[in-house]
């Protein structure tokens, strides 16, 4: 059988092998790795332009918060504010398929693309040799969504993943077929009930016999916090305004391209000079919290184009722009 060049990339996860795939996720690029759930599509988390080719290469048609997959429990506190459910839950199953979502700390170098410009992460332990020793090498948190184009099945062999990225990724460590083989289950503990955002490796019941009652989201006003579930998603204090050509008295203005004449550095970002898609990708939470700042009277945006990544950033963005819904505590 013709062998395609992404299977030219597949490399049995080896000593060397991960030292090789280690080196590929420090200089930014991407690697395909075995967990015990499904394999994971790796980045630098602490690197914009990592995580972006992420979405790039999954075509993912939203920035929804990514996984931060770490080595231990206290890489994990320092990334994110442990409380005392989630110490519980960490000491029952981690390493192990389950993902808590928790306060992001506020000296967490970890890309706000990656948690979707919100204050959390959802972080995890991975149980698999592979990944633990890749983690290692790497010597970082890696954010690592399912290695598969958004929408096809996930993938639970290396093979899989050589088949639905190709030639996206700079390499692929072949860890075997997968354990568990369904992803993680994705828990938010940021609210005072429990929420069940994704069912998956850890069964709810399980859960429960360590910290009670857990609601599931969509149910429960608890579970607002949810990826996505209101028209408002994740948008920052100042109103939003897109396809603006420049911005009004009292607004800053968040360029892609050309900057309109007059605008005060003080109230502008651009995306990208270079009108490059990933790059403002990689610049959209960082540059959307520069601007939120009482100074200014709302965000101007300029117009994005609707093709590749900037459909992931115009669904952001009209999202920070809609109308403001009240929510009940």
């Amino acid at each position: 059988m013709r062998r395609t060049r992404a299977h030219h990339r597949l490399a049995s996860a080896t000593p060397n092998a991960i030292r090789r795939a280690a080196a590929h996720l420090r200089a930014g690029r991407l690697v395909a790795f075995p967990t015990e759930t499904v394999y994971g599509l790796g980045a630098d988390a602490g690197s914009d332009r990592a995580v972006a080719a992420i979405y790039a290469a999954k075509a993912r048609p939203r920035f929804n918060p990514l996984i931060v997959h770490v080595l231990d429990a206290a890489a994990a506190a320092k990334l994110v504010h442990f409380d005392a459910r989630a110490r519980r839950l960490a000491r029952r199953f981690w390493p192990g398929p389950l993902t808590m979502v928790l306060p992001r700390r506020a000296n967490a170098k970890i890309s706000w693309l990656a948690s979707a410009g919100l204050d959390t992460l959802g972080v995890r332990v991975p149980d698999h040799p592979v990944a633990i020793a890749l983690l290692r090498a790497a010597r970082r948190p890696l954010a690592a969504p399912s290695a598969n184009r958004s929408g096809k099945i996930s993938p639970t062999s290396a093979g899989d993943v050589a088949r639905s990225l190709g030639a996206r990724v700079a390499m692929i460590l072949d860890g075997g077929p997968c354990r568990v083989g369904i992803e993680s289950t994705v828990l938010d503990l940021t609210g005072r009930r429990a929420v069940l955002l994704r069912p998956g490796g850890v069964t709810r019941e399980a859960l429960e016999r360590v910290i009670g009652r857990i609601a599931i989201a969509g149910t429960s006003s608890d579970a607002v916090r949810s990826p996505g579930q209101l028209a408002s998603h994740y948008a920052p204090g100042r109103p939003v305004r897109l396809k603006a050509r420049r911005p009004r008295p009292g607004e800053a203005y968040l360029a892609f391209g050309a900057v309109p004449r007059g605008v005060p550095p003080v109230a502008l970002r651009n995306l990208s000079p270079k009108r490059d898609l990933a790059e403002a990708a990689a610049n959209l939470f960082a540059f959307l919290r520069a601007l939120d700042r009482p100074r200014f009277a709302a965000i101007a945006v300029a117009p994005i184009p609707e093709r590749g990544l900037g459909a992931a950033i115009n669904d952001r963005l009209r999202r920070a722009a809609a109308p403001r819904r009240s929510v009940k505590k």
